[in-house]
Parts: structure tokens; C-alpha cells; sequence
């Protein structure tokens, strides 16, 4: 490419004194010339590292005009995108003091340029974060995101979740510098890319623990936010789905909070009207909500969301592993409550759709969520015609726990041990073979004696052909 041959021809170094050059317009067009080199290639970034070109351009900043600021900033921030070992050079080169100064200046390209630079140096960990925070760049962004440009309220922003998503100390650094306010007031900018960095931000700070969660809850963003799930931004409403399921994860009473508003039928519909990736956190909210309470649980299938759940399972929805997973994650939250949850899980036709998902031919993950979920339904699971369904088909390390579940109904119900006979149930246990003191051959011995011991020969294996003999070998009395 041509970016490669310039990078060969040392295009760098050629450069370096044009910075210096006693015309304006020419440092100025040197350094925008060497941020689109570095912004296409990280060896030309390495190359601007290794020639001293950053210290030169950190020091004119401070006595520039604002064209050659944006133009510098532009150059950092194409060198600091590439690795951390390259943003950390940034940082040991002394630019993130002259980028916070950029903040503070008057012409809004300067302000953006280095809330952008600022941005890349922060995403890559916790300590070039820390770095940024250290700088006192945070306050200032702040401020810049109450700036009427909307290209920079984007860009402050994404620089906010960027610095916010490594810790719980940094997002509580970015929380105590009075930033949850303001982009909750961002959350209703018509701006599409205001939303979805506004979003993303809230739910980088409110990720890390419950006391940032409630913060960003106190910010009175529902029910509001339950309505930018129809937004036409699709990065939007997958943004807004992440931010209710961080709400969700932390304990029951922030759960509760998104069910009060609605946020249960609200995050269903969502489901079932996007497709992939976007629809994943919003599955996951559903868990989450599902596995604080048995009444958050009930409200969810009453709002037929175990039938959604189910419905992300099919071969015909064509979903990602990771969506799958954590539909069969939520239906185990779901069902895991009481026999009257695992009923309801069941009639959403769910256990032969997770049985699918355990069998060879998906990934390891999402055979290791099915089983889970499929053992935490079965392990609450009282109705026969579920439980005689997966009896059939069951491998032997789910078999167990179905076997488990007929000990506990059939000695105590009449007609369920005669449907258990009509079904096939009782032949396919006598059919079983267990290691002789294992749960399994507890469950088995339990099963039979609750039938004659006629009934259970009948329905031994080989039972009929010993039958058949005996005829063979039976002389009849004589007439």
C-alpha cells in the first residue's frame, strides 16, 4: 500500500523538521501528515516514538495557534490507538497534560480533538486510565460534555466509559466528578451517537457494584430508558439493554426497580424483535431479573418470557452460540424456584429444546449452561408429562436427575404410577443398569417398589421370551 512504501522511504523522519519549519500552514499540514501516517500503521506510530517526534509536538503545543493544537492532538492520539505500549509512551512523552489543556480551550475541534486522544490512551487498561484520571482530565470533560457541539458530547462520552469500564475505582472517580448527572440529562439528546456513548458510559460506571448502580439509578433514568429500547439506533437500544442488565445483575431490589416500570414486557418485546448480539444483554437482564425473586420469575412467564427463551433455541431462530447460552442460563433462573416455575418452564416446551443444546454437535459452553439449566428445572420439575418426554431421550448424566425427580411423585400419587406404566416409564427404568450403591440405583429401587412384583417382572427385559419358554416347556395335563 502506499502508507507501507512511505513507511519504508522513513516518512517519519523526512517530517520531523517540516514541524519546525517557520511557516505555520507547513507545521501544521507536517503534523496532520504524520497523525494520518500513524493513525494507518503502527509501525509508522513506532517510527513518530522512536524518532523524538512526540516530545517536539507536546511542547509547540502550549504556544501554537488551535489548527496546529487539533492537528498535534490528532497525531497522539493516531499514535496511542495502535497498543498500550505505544498510549504509555504517550503518557512518558508528557501529552496528557497537553491534552487536558486542550479541553480548556476555546474552538470546539481542539476541545474534541484531545477528549479523543484522552479517550484512546484510557481504553486500553486500568493503569493508562488511572493515568488519565491522575492528569485531571476527568473534571474537564465533564465540563466539555455541557458543551452545545454535539461532536464533542460524542467523543466525551466514549472518552468517559472508555476511562469508567476497567474498575470500580476509576468509574467511582468518574461518578464523584458529578459526570452520572449530566449524561443522564445526554440520555434524551436526539442525537443517535450521543445515545449510544451516553449509554455505554452509564453502563461502564454502573457495572462495577451495587452503590454505583443505585447512583446511576437516582439519576431518575426510568422509565425513560425502557422507551429507547424502540429506538431506531440499533447501537442505542443494544447500549440501553447492556445498562438494564448491569441495573439488574446487582441484587434484588434494583431488579425489582425495572419490573415496577414495566421493564420485564419491555426488555421481552425487545427480544423477540432483533436478531444476534444485540438481543444478548437484554437475555440476560431476563436471568438476571428471573434469579433475584420467584415472583420477578412469575412475572416474567406470565409475560411469556420463558416462551421467547425457548424460542432462541430453535434451529430456525439461527442464533449465536452466546445467545443460546444465556436463553438456557434465563431458563434456569426461571425454573429453578418451585415445581409450579419448572412446570411453567416445561409447558413453554423448553426441556426438549435445552436437551438439544446438551447433545454433540454444539459448543462445550453452551452443552455445560444446558445441563445446568436443564438440572436446576428437573431438580424442581413435579409434572409427568415433561419429565416422560426427556425420559426417553435423555443421556445417562441428565437421566439421574429425571429418575430422581419419579422417586419423589410416584410413591405418593396413584395415577401417576399408572401413566408411568402406560407411558413406557417403568420399562425403560427396568431396563437401567446402576453402579450398585449410587444415588441412581437408590432412585431405581425407590421406583419399583411402588409397583407389584408381577408388574415389574412383566416389564423386566427378557421377561417375555422367559414366558415364552415356559410355554415351550409346559406339558399339558392329559384330557
Amino acid at each position: 500500500t502506499k502508507c507501507g512504501h512511505l513507511a519504508q522511504s522513513r516518512s517519519a523522519a523526512i517530517l520531523r523538521p517540516l514541524l519546525m519549519d517557520i511557516v505555520p500552514t507547513i507545521q501544521q499540514t507536517a503534523a496532520l501528515a504524520l497523525g494520518r501516517l500513524a493513525n494507518h500503521n503502527d509501525d509508522i506510530a513506532q517510527s513518530v516514538v522512536n524518532g523524538d517526534i512526540l516530545p517536539h509536538l507536546i511542547y509547540s503545543m502550549q504556544n501554537q495557534n488551535r489548527f496546529y493544537r487539533k492537528a498535534a492532538a490528532f497525531v497522539l492520539r493516531a499514535v496511542a490507538k495502535h497498543s498500550a505500549k505505544l498510549a504509555q509512551d504517550v503518557v512518558d512523552a508528557g501529552g496528557l497534560a497537553s491534552l487536558v489543556i486542550c479541553l480548556e480551550d476555546f474552538d470546539p475541534g481542539v476541545k474534541e480533538a484531545g477528549a479523543w486522544a484522552l479517550g484512546y490512551v484510557a481504553r486500553h487498561n486500568d493503569d493508562l486510565a488511572h493515568a488519565v484520571i491522575e492528569s485531571g482530565a476527568v473534571p474537564q470533560l465533564v465540563l466539555c460534555l455541557q458543551e452545545p457541539e454535539i461532536s464533542i458530547k460524542r467523543i466525551v462520552a466514549s472518552t468517559l466509559s472508555d476511562i469508567a469500564k476497567h474498575s470500580a475505582t476509576l468509574a467511582q472517580m468518574v461518578a464523584d466528578a458529578g459526570s452520572i448527572v449530566h449524561l443522564a440529562h445526554e440520555a434524551q439528546n436526539e442525537d443517535p451517537k450521543v445515545k449510544r456513548h451516553v449509554f455505554s458510559a452509564l453502563s461502564q460506571i454502573t457495572k462495577h457494584n451495587q452503590d454505583l448502580a443505585e447512583l446511576v439509578v437516582e439519576a431518575e433514568l426510568f422509565p425513560y430508558v425502557l422507551s429507547c429500547l424502540k429506538d431506531e439506533d440499533d447501537y442505542v437500544k443494544k447500549n440501553v439493554a447492556t445498562l438494564i442488565r448491569e441495573v439488574c445483575r446487582h441484587n434484588g431490589e434494583l431488579s425489582k426497580l425495572v419490573v415496577n416500570n414495566g421493564g420485564v414486557g419491555a426488555l421481552i418485546d425487545f427480544i423477540g424483535v432483533t436478531h444476534d448480539s444485540t438481543r444478548l444483554p437484554a437475555v440476560m437482564a431476563i436471568g438476571f431479573i428471573a434469579g433475584h425473586s420467584e415472583v420477578a420469575a412469575s412475572t416474567i412467564i406470565k409475560a411469556k418470557g420463558a416462551i421467547q427463551l425457548t424460542l432462541l433455541l430453535g434451529p430456525s431462530e439461527g442464533e449465536g452460540d452466546m445467545v443460546k447460552s444465556s436463553a438456557c442460563w434465563g431458563l434456569g433462573q426461571i425454573g429453578r424456584h418451585s415445581p409450579q416455575h419448572a412446570q411453567d418452564v416445561a409447558e413453554a416446551d423448553a426441556f426438549p429444546n435445552l436437551l438439544s443444546c446438551c447433545l454433540e454437535g454444539s459448543t462445550e459452553d453452551l452443552q455445560i449452561k444446558a445441563k445446568k439449566a436443564l438440572k436446576l428445572v428437573l431438580n424442581k420439575c413435579l409434572h409427568m408429562p415433561a419429565l416422560d418426554v426427556l425420559l426417553q431421550r435423555a443421556p445417562a448424566n441428565i437421566l439421574k436427575h429425571i429418575v430422581a425427580q419419579y422417586s419423589k411423585i410416584l410413591p405418593h400419587d396413584q395415577s401417576a404410577r399408572r401413566l408411568f406404566i402406560t407411558s413406557g416409564g417403568l420399562r425403560k427404568v427396568m431396563s437401567m443398569k446402576a453402579e450398585e450403591g449410587s444415588d441412581l440405583a437408590s432412585h431405581i429401587s425407590v421406583i419399583q417398589a411402588c409397583f407389584p412384583e408381577e408388574v415389574r417382572n412383566y416389564y423386566t427385559p427378557g421377561y417375555p421370551e422367559q414366558l415364552l419358554a415356559r410355554v415351550e416347556q409346559y406339558n399339558p395335563p392329559p384330557m
